[in-house]
Order: structure tokens, then sequence, then C-alpha cells
């Protein structure tokens, strides 16, 4: 039987954030470091103990499993509302590109990402151009 996490804000961020760095079915270390980033400093998640972040996770990584990555994003989108879209999208691209360039893959999850969230073009383009600017290799010859 499948069953549905009752997300609030907070879930539901974290959902996208999980579903972003595990979307193939492989979780990178690069991945988890920055899934790990993304909700650490973040309130509410900064105040979460070990525990209650444990079953959070334990709970998505279930429904993850069982739903796959972009149901859980749709269902995810549900509980947010406008800003928390935007971010959250901004934190899938970060994970996403976290391990390198983004492959034709991850550009299709997040354009699917973007029209579940109802994101305009013009805001997902500049995410992404600052990815590109914050993921640049321009120190690799120096």
């Amino acid at each position: 039987m499948t069953t549905t996490v009752s997300m609030d804000a907070a879930t539901a961020f974290a959902a996208i954030a999980l579903a972003a760095v595990s979307w193939d079915g492989t979780l990178t270390m690069a991945g988890s470091r920055a899934l790990r980033h993304s909700l650490d400093y973040r309130r509410p998640f900064q105040h979460y103990g070990d525990e209650k972040m444990v079953q959070m996770m334990n709970t998505l990584l279930s429904e993850l499993r069982q739903k796959g990555p972009q149901h859980l994003m749709v269902e995810a989108a549900e509980a947010l509302d406008q800003p928390q879209r935007s971010t959250a999208y901004a934190v899938a691209a970060e994970i996403m590109r976290s391990d390198g360039p983004l492959e034709a893959d991850e550009l299709n999850i997040l354009t699917n990402l973007a029209i579940t969230l109802n994101l305009a073009n013009e805001e997902t383009s500049q995410v992404l151009a600052v990815m590109d600017l914050l993921h640049a290799d321009v120190l690799a010859d120096h």
C-alpha cells in the first residue's frame, strides 16, 4: 500500500532537496554534502535535533522509494507558497550542480520541477546562470 506523507512547508522543502539529490537513484558524496548544507543552516532545520532530522529523512526516503523523485516533487510543490517554491528550485539546482556540470537528464528534471513549481523561465534561467558562476572551474589552472 502506498501512503502519502502529510507535508508541511519544511518537509516539502526537504523533499524537493532530497528528490533533487537522488533523482537518478544514486546518492553521491557531493550530493549528500550539498543536501546537508542546504538544510543545516536554514530555519527550521537548524533547530531540529538529530532524531527529528533522521526521522523526517527516513520518512521522505521511504516516499522516494515508493513513488520516485518526480512524484515526490509534485506532492511537495503543493505544500509550498511561491517564495518557498523559488528557493526550493534554487536549492535543487545547487544540489544537482554540486557534482559537476548539469547533465541532460538533470536539466530535464529541473525543467519539469520549474513547471511543477509554476516558475517563470526568466527566473529559472537566472538561477541556472548563477549556478554556472558559483561552480565555474576558474582556479583549475592556477
